[in-house]
């Protein structure tokens, strides 16, 4: 009879020593999900601006990277570190700008799939840089990204216009305010794809992960300040009007610095470094679209469960094809010593990480 494996054995296992990390990632999802759903409230409700409700978040969000991370302290940074590190500040105020215009337009659940989008620079690399008898599965899998975005903008999501509710009184109205073109859909699309270009930027800069976090924090610092000037013209057009108050609440706006950019950044860096779970991944796709039903339900949204579930399986399906490596020489770089899974693990990754 076989005996059982040694306790120790169990957790010295990478499955077991990863566990930890993977409710982490989850958490850390969810309560940047949660923040989302909060900020989508708050702006409808107050009819808020966007871009000012965005600048008074990245204010205390730069203040308070700077003084975690100190980049300028330690090893001298370059030229060529600093200005693609400000470069990347740009593209950052630029994203959140459209994604915050798209999060109002669109409602977080297709806010917070359209950032998938950014799968699409895996499938422009495999154009350039790939082999030519890949791209048209990778081309598929671009086409599937699309058609999930085009249910998700016809409201397949969404209780009352989905085709799989069994709903026979329906609102006009509502039919007439939640059903999206391609066109409103793609504000928060283009921002998925500036996210993960601000993402590779920051890659390519740098490799390891204390300096990755330092010109991280010049990052939104940067960001902060490209998005002064368009905050200040909006407000002064704002005020223009009569009776304009600014109102404030305190939960959207401290889930919004803590938890929607500064714990996210950290908890993805993670996730990245020890899970090799990458943003624009199927992995990542499914603990977002566990924490959106979750937020569904709670913030009582019309929502449609097997609409959303045919959406994220669509959308899952195209990331994977879009950004997984070719697996052409995958027996050939396995060694027969090699028992413990993590050849598999690195060849799950994305060519072009987003």
């Amino acid at each position: 009879m076989m005996s059982p494996r040694p306790i120790s054995e169990v957790r010295g296992s990478p499955h077991f020593r990863q566990t930890p990390l993977q409710i982490i990632h989850i958490v850390g999802n969810f309560l940047r999900i949660w923040s989302v759903y909060s900020m989508y409230r708050y702006l409808n409700q107050t009819g808020a601006s966007v871009i000012l409700f965005i600048f008074s978040c990245l204010v205390p969000s730069s203040i308070l990277f700077l003084l975690l991370q100190k980049p300028w302290k330690g090893r001298p940074l370059s030229n060529t570190q600093v200005v693609p590190s400000v470069i990347n500040g740009a593209i950052t105020a630029l994203y959140f700008i459209l994604w915050g215009k798209g999060l109002k337009s669109c409602g977080p659940l297709r806010a917070i799939l359209a950032e998938y989008s950014g799968a699409v620079l895996g499938v422009l690399s495999a154009v350039l840089y790939g082999r030519k008898g890949h791209v048209w599965k990778k081309v598929g899998g671009l086409i599937a990204m699309l058609a999930s975005f085009y249910f998700l903008s016809q409201g397949w999501a969404v209780a009352a216009l989905s085709p799989f509710s069994f709903k026979d009184s329906l609102d006009s109205e509502v039919q007439t305010e939640q059903v999206l073109g391609m066109s409103q859909m793609m504000v928060p699309t283009l921002a998925g794809i500036l996210s993960a270009l601000r993402r590779v930027i920051a890659r390519r800069v740098s490799l390891k992960n204390q300096l990755k976090r330092r010109l991280h924090a010049i990052t939104i610092a940067s960001a902060t300040s490209f998005l002064f000037p368009v905050a200040m013209w909006d407000f002064i057009i704002g005020s223009s009007d009569s009776n304009v108050e600014l109102p404030f609440s305190a939960w959207p706006f401290l889930s919004t610095v803590l938890f929607g950019i500064i714990l996210i950044f950290y908890v993805d860096s993670i996730a990245e470094e020890k899970l090799h779970v990458v943003f624009s991944s199927p992995r990542h796709l499914m603990a977002a679209g566990g924490c959106i039903i979750v937020m569904e339900i709670a913030y009582k949204m019309d929502f449609s469960l097997p609409g959303f579930l045919i959406c994220s399986s669509i959308l899952g399906i195209g990331i994977y094809e879009a950004t997984t490596l070719e697996r052409v020489r995958k027996d050939s770089l396995q060694k027969p010593d090699i028992s413990n899974g993590m050849l598999d693990d690195e060849l799950e990754m994305s060519s072009l990480p987003t």
